[in-house]
């Protein structure tokens, strides 16, 4: 234990800490918001519309979050936005049975997903700012396995809150863990040098934007490259996920809801499993290698298709749905946890958290496009979702594909800096 305190630091151990608390009341939200919405209406149309709309403002949301972690002291910035996402669930809790469920569903999803865009970059800016280099690759590994884990206890637990006492449970639960997250993080000492400028907010966001945007285009146009290729998974792969496990498990299999947080629990240990094997091997994991493991994503997408043919058996369905799920969160944990490290490495220090922001927005653009069209996919489809899967990891393999030339490219750029 005094060993990785030495290696990482008071103020990393923090951070993580007060991120397992907040991703945790997260992680059950996420998880029963959704679930309510899909068995009150029993439309995947509805589920798809509904989580594409929550999104927008995470999409918007992320070039500020970009500026303010550069620019804003980023402890202050995970600190303001823990307590006001338990202001935000306290206002849902009393105004639940007051005003129409689907409207205050749809506000608080994005609500939480706008808060989610501006607090991210700033956890992933203060990586790179509490630890030196050689320690940014096991660290965000680290970051990665939290929310992991969260996803993977969150689910569980929410299922069985859920199931017993009701969506009240998980927002009392959620509250708690967000205000415990905010006292934690008060206590984080995070290196920060105020840059100079006496903009307004709006001024400041234009001029971020276009210095950010002028360093992808003119110093690493590869990372826009990369940008298209997992803009592309999101569309598809991601989108596909999201919306079809709960879709297939809810309405085509009519499980449980217990069963439904075991699947996305053993998602969440797929991100777990992925975040600990790039750790274990991150002197071996080279990027411009790292194609092999979009290749296996639309692999085991496949599998999972041909899983989904109408003859077989629910249960085997099940398993079959939830095992190659897990199986595609580890390798695109594993892809993901090394294209971010190349970012925050080759990206000088003023410009880290606007850069991840900008390539943030650009890739989530893509996903409520994708959620959309699944969820009408999944409705019109019904009795042909083994087919939808399947084109899926059709189309993901052809994008591994492209991705290789761009990968390697990635990769040499990485050896020259």
């Amino acid at each position: 234990m005094k060993e990785k305190k030495v290696k990482y630091g008071k103020d990393f151990l923090l951070m993580v800490i007060g991120q397992i608390v907040s991703l945790f009341g997260n992680a059950i939200l996420r998880f029963a918001l959704p679930l309510y919405l899909l068995r009150e209406t029993g439309s995947s149309a509805l589920f798809g519309i509904v989580t594409a709309f929550s999104l927008l403002p995470m999409i918007v949301l992320s070039l500020l979050g970009g500026v303010l972690a550069d620019r804003v002291n980023k402890r202050n910035i995970m600190v303001g936005l823990d307590f006001f996402t338990a202001v935000v669930i306290a206002g849902f809790y009393i105004l639940k049975g007051v005003v129409p469920a689907v409207p205050l569903f749809t506000v608080t999803l994005m609500l939480l997903y706008g808060i989610s865009g501006i607090y991210q970059p700033a956890v992933q800016a203060s990586i790179p700012a509490l630890l030196p280099k050689e320690r940014i690759l096991g660290a965000s590994a680290i970051v990665n396995q939290i929310g992991s884990l969260a996803n993977f206890i969150g689910p569980i637990i929410g299922g069985m809150l859920y199931g017993v006492w009701g969506i009240k449970s998980i927002l009392q639960v959620s509250i708690m863990c967000f205000l415990l997250s905010a006292v934690m993080e008060l206590f984080i000492v995070i290196p920060f040098h105020k840059q100079a400028g006496k903009n307004k907010l709006g001024e400041t966001v234009k001029k971020d934007l276009r210095e950010s945007l002028h360093f992808l285009k003119s110093e690493k146009p590869v990372f826009l490259k990369v940008c298209i290729v997992i803009a592309g998974l999101n569309l598809f792969l991601s989108s596909m996920i999201t919306i079809g496990v709960p879709v297939i498990i809810v309405d085509t299999l009519s499980l449980t809801d217990q069963m439904l947080g075991i699947t996305q629990g053993l998602l969440a240990i797929g991100g777990i499993a992925g975040g600990l094997l790039t750790a274990l091997f991150e002197k071996k994991l080279k990027p411009g290698k790292a194609a092999v493991f979009l290749h296996l994503c639309g692999g085991f997408t496949c599998i999972m298709g041909l899983g989904m043919l109408p003859e077989g058996l629910p249960f085997v369905q099940y398993v079959v749905l939830s095992s190659m799920g897990m199986a595609v969160m580890i390798a695109s944990a594993m892809f993901s946890i090394q294209m971010l490290v190349v970012v925050q490495t080759q990206t000088p220090s003023h410009l880290v958290g606007k850069v991840i922001a900008c390539i943030m927005t650009l890739i989530m653009c893509s996903q409520p496009v994708g959620q959309l069209i699944y969820g009408i996919l999944f409705e019109v489809l019904s009795q042909y979702i083994a087919a939808v899967i399947l084109g899926t990891g059709i189309i993901s393999l052809l994008i591994a594909m492209y991705s290789k030339r761009i990968l390697r490219e990635l990769g040499e750029n990485e050896s020259v800096g």
